[in-house]
């Protein structure tokens, strides 16, 4: 399916979804409020609905422009009033629709199966419909924004301990912190980036490593990037896999950009591995680290994948580092008897629908491990939420994150 009809079916979907959740909420306030001038509410969701569609279209129209003129796709502006006015309220206002939409069709079909038996208390029923549907609007209004506000301006730390027996006296209390998906960009911005890096930091780690993704696209941030990664403070040292932005950074030139963010890294005593491993001694102990590559650009073949994981005895702790959550990694690594498989890529879901027993996320079409921990055997993986955002400038129910993994003796 090309990238044109998949775009003309997400704006239908998207136009059906904005139509049904707003034709649900002035039948709703013209009911609880017949008081209110019909004219001033009609006019009000006029204006409301063109302020908050001009992003996508103004998408459509450089995209359309792109493809007359035969040029490469037109950047947003880095600017405040257009991020601000435009881009935020877009995508607060759509993730609201979307969040509004999964909670009252559920609602629509328990009002429509209580009013087949019943016809006396049909008037009853509608209005209290009408009224959990201005509930329902309202905390969407309230909660939809706050939530997006935080998960932008909040980092959590989260703690995990991962117990081995036989694990050497040099690794017994060992600090290992995971972070992924940093995507230095123009939402990305230095003041995150720092306060990300200080909470880093803060966990006073014996050894950093990075699921991948350093930038967004452009080279514009690659240097941001490096700058304040090389600020971590780590015993063993920064190791990086690549992650798929880390491909893009020049359109379809994907060895260069690897190359380049390869070099950016290593400026700064960070080392981003392709396809290898890397042993660390820890006193008289052990530790292998197994990089693997799988992003949307490249995907490891099967004989190079079980000659990286082949090893020997000897190594203490086996962690596998990759972008990816992938089931044939997944297979692999616990095959090959790892301790650790840590991953990045989902940011968590970044958007996250709330609705009963269940969330969606876009991330699920992809992948069932969107976030959290997951136990194969003896072997645990680790997804982690990463810091930055991608498609979409915005997180939901998504809190950024960085991984303290806890070695301890069982």
């Amino acid at each position: 399916m090309s990238f044109a009809l998949r775009l003309i079916i997400l704006i239908l979907f998207l136009v059906l979804v904005e139509f049904y959740v707003v034709r649900k909420g002035l039948r709703s306030i013209k009911v609880l409020f017949p008081t209110l001038s019909r004219k001033k509410i009609k006019l009000t969701a006029i204006i409301g609905l063109t302020w908050f569609n001009l992003y996508p279209l103004a998408v459509i129209i450089t995209w359309t422009y792109a493809r007359i003129a035969q040029t490469e796709s037109i950047a947003q502006p880095d600017s405040f009033f257009y991020e601000y006015l435009i881009l935020y309220p877009f995508w607060i206002w759509i993730i609201a629709v979307i969040q509004v939409f999964v909670i009252l069709i559920p609602a629509d079909l328990i009002k429509l199966f209580l009013f087949i038996p019943l016809k006396k208390g049909r008037d009853k029923i509608r209005l209290y419909h009408m009224r959990l549907v201005f509930v329902v609007m309202a905390a969407a209004a309230v909660y939809v924004p706050a939530r997006i506000i935080y998960d932008l301006n909040s980092i959590s730390t989260r703690i995990v301990e991962y117990k081995k027996g036989g694990l050497p006296e040099a690794l017994d209390g060992f600090r290992l912190t995971f972070i992924s998906d940093v995507q230095a960009d123009q939402f990305t911005t230095p003041r995150r980036l720092q306060d990300f890096i200080d909470k880093v930091n803060d966990t006073n780690p014996d050894l950093v490593l990075i699921g991948g993704d350093i930038i967004t696209g452009t080279s514009d941030y690659l240097n941001i990037s490096a700058e304040y990664l090389g600020k971590i403070k780590s015993k063993y040292g920064v190791y990086s896999c690549v992650g798929d932005h880390d491909n893009w950074m020049y359109r379809r030139e994907y060895e260069r950009s690897v190359n380049d963010v390869t070099k950016a890294l290593e400026s700064v005593n960070v080392k981003m591995i392709d396809n290898d491993k890397v042993t660390i001694d820890i006193d008289t102990a052990k530790v292998r680290i197994t990089f693997i590559t799988n992003t949307y650009v490249e995907r490891i073949d099967s004989t190079k994948l079980d000659s990286l994981t082949n090893h020997s005895a000897g190594y203490d702790l086996k962690i596998f580092l990759t972008h990816q959550p992938r089931e044939y990694l997944i297979n692999e690594a616990h095959k090959k008897d790892y301790d650790l498989m840590l991953v990045g890529h989902t940011h968590g879901g970044q958007i996250t629908i709330l609705f009963p027993f269940y969330n969606f996320a876009p991330t699920l079409i992809e992948t069932e491990y969107v976030k959290g921990d997951f136990r194969f055997g003896d072997m645990l993986m680790i997804v982690n939420r990463g810091l930055g955002v991608s498609l979409s400038p915005v997180r939901y129910n998504s809190t950024p994150e960085i991984t303290l993994i806890g070695i301890e003796s069982e």
